[in-house]
């Protein structure tokens, strides 16, 4: 079994999260050995035509690359850093944490808990301010 398709459920999830506007955060973590690549922070950012962006944060042991995409973009990417070298992306909301991993099997699997996060981020705190979401 793949992890593909519970990695497009999770997907899901981050967008529905933005659309109801209880997104906290987003990242990949829990690398496969020690790799050059630690973290992705996945960050909302508000465009100056007010239109919403997802600004990426590679964090590697030296240095970190900041890139701002559309949320397709950025979703794509995540994907192709599964397994390659992470197994776990953790999805924060004010509804719950929602967490997506992949085993050494190959199957993917989604566990919700209780939230980390009480308030939705700041930026999208402001997207719905102007209505953007």
């Amino acid at each position: 079994m793949s992890y593909e398709p519970i990695f497009a459920l999770f997907c899901e999830r981050v967008k529905e999260s933005i659309k109801a506007g209880t997104f906290a955060k987003l990242t990949l973590a829990k690398t496969i050995g020690d790799t050059e690549i630690k973290n992705i922070y996945f960050r909302l950012a508000i465009n100056e035509d007010n239109t919403y962006s997802i600004a990426l944060t590679t964090r590697y042991k030296t240095e970190e690359i900041e890139s701002t995409h559309t949320l397709d973009e950025a979703l794509m990417i995540l994907g192709t850093y599964i397994k390659n070298p992470f197994l776990t992306a953790l999805l924060f909301t004010t509804d719950n944490d929602v967490t997506f991993k992949v085993n050494k099997k190959n199957a993917g699997s989604i566990i919700e808990q209780e939230p980390t996060f009480k308030n939705a981020s700041p930026v999208m705190l402001e997207m719905i301010e102007k209505g953007i979401v």
